[in-house]
This record gives C-alpha cells, structure tokens and sequence, in this order.
C-alpha cells in the first residue's frame, strides 16, 4: 500500500504516548515536594508514575513500528 492507507498506526499513537507521558512525568518531578497534593494516593506520586507508564508504552508503540517499516 501506498500513502495514508499504508501508514502504520502505531507511529502517531506512540508518539501522543511518548508526549503525553513526559509532560506528565515532568510535571510529576515539579511537584514531587507537594505532600499535600498525593494525600489521597496514599503519597504516591501518582503523575510521574504514570508519566513513566505512558512514556515507556508509546516507546514500545514507536519500537514496534520501527520494526514493522524495517520488514
């Protein structure tokens, strides 16, 4: 296939992830010292968890098309 028909779908949703998950990783790391922000988490700091989970998932969608295109 040729054109937007024949693009791989991973690349764009791995990118928003890889995005996604730094800004919120950033912000996880700015607001690490708020003590009174992740009370209710049990003082998890929810966003940079999840920053980390989103980051390494779009990684894993990029890596994965990266490897398709290689075929």
């Amino acid at each position: 296939m040729s054109g937007a028909a024949g693009m791989d779908l991973r690349l764009p949703i791995g990118g928003l992830f890889v995005v996604l998950g730094v800004i919120l990783g950033v912000f996880g790391v700015i607001t690490n010292g708020d003590t009174a922000m992740y009370e209710r988490s049990a003082g998890l700091n929810i966003n940079l968890v999840w920053g980390v989970v989103m980051f390494v998932f779009g990684a894993l969608f990029l890596l994965l098309a990266q490897r398709a295109a290689k075929r």
